[in-house]
């Protein structure tokens, strides 16, 4: 059904409007944590000399007098480069295995190759085995050889294990793919294959094979005066100490950190051949730091998230290659105070509560609605692949709603009449405050209101989902529907405060510093709207929140201050007052004395 297809395609690119900025956040406290790992880690690259005795293994390295690179700068390799099924390499006699000879590199001259730029490549392709189609493994083996000399260990009179040194890479990245069985629930049907539904409904995963075409072959330049157990992780990992010497080998590192996980394609039995591009090119030892230290924290993340962190990474590299290098640095100072206001505003939205010692004037229904949004979006996370890091943020968010209910409502909990003679029941009742001074009457009525308002939002909504959009079931559609319209309609919910400071005529009792900072975050959004690229329906949108903050200025501009009131510290201006007035009269006291004194 074409128009099914558009109306999803529209949709779609709505949510991916909707996630932009907040995915970009994501990516800019990843770079933080990615500087701020280099600079832990660098600062242990100066080695302390230090003094090694010999431990009695014959394996164990010999303490070198002169440190340092076992190959001087200018020093002249081969580079041979073989593919193989296996991790390990010895099949030096196969000619087919040899995909690249590369002769005479010079080591630390960064004007080789044709354009004098530093660059070799090599661009072919290779023949696929019957293992190598069928989920098998694809290795890289490079061998770096003094000039002249041969990898092959069988070659008596041109090897020399001491003059080689080496690493390997698996090409080949298995990812998961899983099969969710959807359909719209309306007529049954789905656009999905009879292959792919029946492997719905057998809630098969399958690990597939894919790749990616290009790898670049680094060679770091380094002369560093390193020892052996002085090289902090994770860069011990990398350097090979000579048993004889002391010294460490040149560091290889295949560097694919910017081959991008939505370019890797599958691999099949279909396949012959596949085509793969090679760079080499020598790296500075300080990037090769970065490199290393992001993926240690790719690991690290890899204990707390799963596969969906993956489309962050993209994000991560492509915002590095794409943006322009002064709007990254101004993306990042201001994530960075967007950073500081949001927790600002959850430090002071738990003050408010703390304190509070009364309602009046505070919206109740907001507060117990928050608590159903946030358990809605709880469900619609965990219905969906979504990493464990927003399941946690999302849930504690519930519970500090939840914490909420029993500052805006009186909680008794009776042990008499018990649910299956376990559970107590739980009674809610208002505050005195929040009926006494008629808030309940206002908030009961603003909800009236935006019923009329709300309700046909919700089945207009709920119709336009269940006919364009393919479900799980009616759990999903529920929870998927819900979660929508609170994201396109949310910002209703705080109608219902405005229209009580209208009839209060008053807005004293409301968390200005909590609103102030959101609103400064919203401020910084509603700019970013305008420099990421998203659909003008959403950029026109982020400015739903700011029409409603200005209102809040507005209303706070024309009703005056009453002193009676008390603020979000349980205080009032004349207790300000009151406490002001015998402190003046001392000090007139003490001054009269003085004087007195001195008159005498």
């Amino acid at each position: 059904m074409p128009d099914q297809d558009v109306a999803q395609g529209a949709a779609n690119q709505e949510n991916q409007g909707n996630q932009t900025w907040k995915l970009v956040q994501n990516v800019i406290k990843q770079m933080l944590i990615f500087y701020f790992i280099s600079q832990v880690t660098s600062g242990f690259f100066k080695s302390k000399p230090q003094t090694q005795t010999s431990t009695g293994d014959s394996q164990s390295v010999v303490p070198s007098t002169n440190p340092g690179n076992i190959f001087p700068k200018g020093s002249i390799f081969d580079m041979h480069v073989y593919l193989s099924e296996h991790d390990y390499f010895d099949s030096f006699d196969d000619q087919k295995a040899l995909y690249w000879l590369q002769p005479a590199i010079e080591y630390g001259n960064w004007n080789i190759g044709p354009e004098k730029d530093g660059i070799l490549k090599l661009n072919g392709n290779f023949e696929l085995t019957e293992t190598m189609k069928n989920n098998g493994s694809i290795y890289l083996h490079v061998f770096f050889t003094e000039n002249g000399r041969s990898p092959n260990p069988k070659d008596k009179e041109t090897y020399s294990k001491r003059m080689t040194f080496s690493s390997f890479k698996r090409l080949n990245k298995y990812m998961k793919k899983t099969y969710k069985k959807t359909k719209n629930l309306l007529t049954g049907s789905t656009d999905k294959s009879e292959e792919y539904q029946q492997k719905a409904a057998d809630n098969l995963v399958e690990i597939i094979s894919h790749w990616h075409p290009n790898l670049t072959i680094n060679l770091i330049d380094d002369q560093s005066l390193w020892i052996q157990n002085t090289v902090p992780p994770p860069m011990n990992e990398h350097v090979e100490f000579d048993k004889a010497s002391g010294k460490y080998y040149p560091i290889i590192f295949l560097n694919d950190y910017w081959n991008l996980n939505s370019d890797y394609q599958p691999i099949n039995d279909t396949l012959t051949h596949l085509n793969l591009s090679l760079t080499f090119t020598h790296l500075q030892l300080w990037k090769w730091q970065l490199y290393v230290s992001q993926s240690m924290k790719n690991q690290w993340s890899n204990y707390f998230s799963d596969d969906a962190s993956e489309e962050d990474q993209d994000t991560l590299k492509k915002t590095l290659l794409d943006t322009n290098p002064y709007l990254l640095a101004v993306t990042i100072a201001v994530t960075i105070v967007h950073s500081v206001f949001e927790f600002l505003a959850f430090k002071n939205d738990i003050q408010f509560w703390k304190n509070r010692k009364d309602i009046e004037g505070l919206s109740v229904n907001s507060v117990l609605f928050g608590c159903f949004t946030q358990l809605i979006i709880l469900l619609y996370v965990l219905d969906n692949e979504t990493n464990t890091v927003v399941r946690i943020s999302v849930g504690v968010g519930l519970l500090i709603d939840l914490w909420k209910i029993p500052k805006v409502l009186n909680v008794t909990y009776d042990y008499n009449n018990k649910y299956f003679g376990v559970i107590p029941r739980v009674h809610f009742a208002h505050k005195v405050s929040y009926v006494k001074s008629n808030t309940d009457d206002y908030d009961r009525l603003a909800f009236k209101y935006l019923s009329w308002v709300l309700f046909p939002l919700v089945v207009g909504y709920a119709v336009y989902s269940l006919i364009y959009h393919e479900h799980k079931g009616w759990y999903s559609w529920v929870l998927s529907m819900i979660y929508g319209f609170l994201l396109t309609f949310g910002f209703i919910m705080m109608t219902p405060q405005l229209f009580i400071n209208y009839k209060l005529k008053s807005v004293a009792h409301l968390p200005w510093r909590m609103m102030t900072y959101k609103a400064l975050n919203t401020f910084i959004d509603d700019l970013f709207a305008f420099v990421i690229e998203m659909p003008t329906m959403y950029r026109i949108g982020c400015f739903r929140d700011d029409i409603i903050f200005f209102i809040y200025l507005y209303q706070k501009w024309i009703y005056p201050v009453d002193k009676k009131r008390t603020n979000e510290f349980g205080s009032s201006g004349e207790d300000t007052v009151a406490v002001a007035e015998p402190q003046q009269q001392q000090q007139e006291i003490n001054q009269q004395s003085t004087e007195h004194i001195k008159s005498e």
